[in-house]
């Protein structure tokens, strides 16, 4: 199977897809090639310098990855 996402690691990519309102989900990595898909996701609603708020909860940006799909 064939997954391609784009990982929003910068202030830009995450303003980005807080105004297209993309669903962002958030995944944990847990080593060499294993994820854990923590929440589905939704729209960004708040970034800050130590988290992002998405479907109302905050998730810190150093312990997660926060996702797009590319279609």
């Amino acid at each position: 199977m064939n997954h391609t996402y784009k990982v929003l690691k910068s202030d830009i990519e995450l303003f980005a897809a807080a105004l297209s309102q993309v669903r962002v989900y958030v995944v944990q990595p847990l080593g060499e090639d294993l994820i854990d898909i923590v929440d589905y996701g939704g729209a960004v609603e708040k970034i800050t310098p130590e988290s992002i708020k998405i479907n109302g909860y905050y998730f810190f940006r150093n312990q997660f990855e926060f996702r797009v799909d590319l279609k």
